[in-house]
């Protein structure tokens, strides 16, 4: 609910920092409402994203319950009032948006409004959304509506606003996916040459075994238990790659559970010992999620191919609003501050970065034959 009409340069300040501290599309749209309907004091808003199938991709709504969210049922059509500020392009704002003649109904879940403001969102002369508020909380002047032409010029500013942070999160989302298509094609790479490897020395073991069947049985056996242990280890390299090839479920399953449930797997593929521990973490903000998930698996690709350690360690924690990542191994170590070269080859760089995109720190404690510590910390919300 509100609390009271904001108004000024700090309302809209405080607005447009909200807006900005969001890199997940979906995160910006919920911070645009809400901040619109706060600003603007009114009793509803929502912002619509259209596809280009007469609906919208998105549609997110602030004061209205999940309950009543749910009960309202799909999400609406490019019709009526909505359509004219997505095809027409020019703010609307009425008195009584159920007596307009463009208005054609809503299901009978939907709360009842009255006056209305509705502004499109553009990014140069593409309508990349639409964003309006209903109900304004005031007394209504006789026959006029409760919004004013100060509410539509404010509303103005935020749309602009919103328009670049939008276009900003869309970037990102983008940038994320390309990043992740080189993941997965770096993974692939990798499948394919120790997978390959794998399966040229079973054959050549295997054909080394049919060659002595018949006058070396013994020797034949020993071979043919080799096969056996070079198929396992295929199979191994397998499963484990496709664990990572497959998407995270961060969504779904969240930071901590998502590690446990790959660890698991890669304890069970490699012959190093890789557990996992955790404590009092709870939801961070998705990107600082996924940035986690990805500085860990580098981190654990690093330790299980590179280092020849017996032991791999991972553990989160919470540290005040936000998490730290750590992931320790036993193994060969190397000289952080040595050379450039190194640290490209293990991935430090390309983990740096990911830390840094999200208000994080990297720190990497490592010596010849000490083995490697690499913690990672996030802020939080």
């Amino acid at each position: 609910m509100s609390h009271g009409p904001r108004s000024g340069l700090l309302a809209v300040s405080t607005a447009l920092l909200a807006m900005s501290r969001h890199l997940e599309v979906r995160d910006v749209l919920k911070t645009i409402v809400a901040s619109a309907r706060e600003l603007l004091d009114a009793q509803y808003a929502a912002l619509g994203v259209p596809d280009d199938h007469g609906g919208f991709a998105q549609f997110v709504v602030d004061g209205v319950s999940d309950a009543q969210w749910k009960a309202i049922g799909p999400l609406p059509r490019q019709h009526g009032i909505l359509a004219a500020m997505l095809h027409e392009a020019r703010p609307e704002r009425l008195t009584d948006v159920r007596k307009d003649p463009r208005f054609e109904g809503w299901p009978s879940a939907h709360p009842d409004m009255s006056d209305f403001l509705g502004l499109p969102i553009r990014d140069g002369d593409e309508v990349i959304g639409a964003l309006f508020l209903a109900n304004k909380n005031c007394v209504k002047p006789e026959g006029g509506c409760g919004f004013t032409e100060d509410d539509e010029e404010l509303l103005g500013i935020l749309a602009q606003h919103a328009a670049i942070a939008l276009t900003n999160a869309r970037l990102y989302e983008r940038s994320r996916e390309l990043t992740i298509a080189e993941e997965r094609s770096r993974l692939a790479h990798e499948l394919h040459d120790a997978v390959s490897q794998k399966l040229f020395s079973l054959r050549l073991t295997a054909q080394a075994a049919a060659a002595l069947v018949d006058r070396d049985p013994g020797r034949a056996k020993g071979e043919l238990q080799q096969v056996a242990a070079l198929a396992a280890e295929a199979a191994d390299e397998l499963r484990a790659a496709v664990v990572e090839l497959r998407p995270a479920a961060l969504d779904e399953d969240g930071l901590v559970a998502t590690l446990r449930t790959q660890i698991q797997v890669l304890d069970r593929a490699h012959s190093a010992r890789v557990t996992f521990d955790s404590c009092g973490v709870r939801a961070l903000p998705a990107a600082q999620e996924e940035a986690m998930l990805r500085v860990a698996q580098e981190a654990l690709h690093n330790a299980l191919r590179h280092s020849g350690a017996a032991r791999v360690d991972v553990t989160v924690e919470k540290r005040g609003a936000g998490a730290v990542l750590r992931v320790t191994d036993d193994g060969s170590g190397f000289e952080p501050k040595a050379t450039r070269r190194a640290g490209r080859h293990l991935g430090l760089v390309s983990m740096r970065d990911r830390s840094n995109g999200v208000g994080g720190a990297l720190t990497v404690e490592s010596a010849p034959g000490k083995g490697t510590t690499i913690e990672m910390e996030v802020p939080g919300a």
